[in-house]
């Protein structure tokens, strides 16, 4: 087996035994490599351990009723949720965007910490950190390619002037509680994320 693999594999033990439910948050930059992580890190994982929340455009009704709708979204028993984006979209993508409101903004910043505690959840936060001049590669790749083209957006375009605002609105709201990856190179990227992640499982485990 490669490093992946052997990765994956010992990944599988760790859920099989979980003992609770646990969320597995992706944030970053467009082209980051979220969904490409989520497919390495659930490639092997049993089906019924684990599920996938894909990031699209919120509803008005969810828009109006975010961290109530991300409750419903929260892992059950002992499952496993990799979350492709996920309610910190409003701290970030929403906010750069014009998307939320400044009080609809200003509401989640001061609530959701005590939400997230709410849950009775464990949440691994994860930062995948590329550079502005990788994002622009990966961006003028992404548009070029006859692969991946379709995933190509205005949100992509946009993404090239807005780097600085990003991190600005990042350093609000990533913590110390988030475990941040370099991903300029992805592979490697998607190695630490595994071993990242299977670390915090084991501590999970452990308590």
């Amino acid at each position: 087996m490669n490093q992946i693999e052997t990765l994956q594999a010992e990944l599988n033990e760790i859920v099989e035994g979980l003992t609770g439910p646990v969320a597995v948050l992706l944030e970053g930059r467009d082209t980051a490599g979220k969904s490409s992580t989520i497919r390495e890190a659930t490639h092997y994982l049993p089906m019924n351990r684990f599920s996938v929340h894909l990031s699209k455009k919120p509803s008005k009704r969810t828009m109006k009723n975010w961290l109530s709708y991300w409750a419903h979204k929260m892992p059950r028993g002992n499952q496993i949720v990799f979350y492709d984006r996920s309610w910190y979209s409003r701290a970030m993508v929403q906010r750069l965007n014009n998307w939320c409101s400044p009080k609809q903004y200003d509401n989640f910043i001061k609530s959701h910490k005590i939400w997230e505690r709410d849950q009775n959840v464990t949440m691994i936060k994860m930062w995948l950190s590329i550079t502005e001049i990788e994002q622009h590669r990966r961006i003028e790749k992404r548009k070029k390619s006859p692969l991946t083209y379709w995933k190509f957006s205005p949100n992509d375009e946009r993404a090239l002037s807005y780097y600085d605002e990003m991190t600005a609105l990042k350093n609000v709201c990533i913590d110390d509680e988030w475990i941040a990856i370099d991903y300029n190179n992805k592979k490697a990227g998607i190695e630490s994320f595994l071993r990242e992640l299977i670390f915090a499982l084991g501590e999970k485990n452990e308590h």
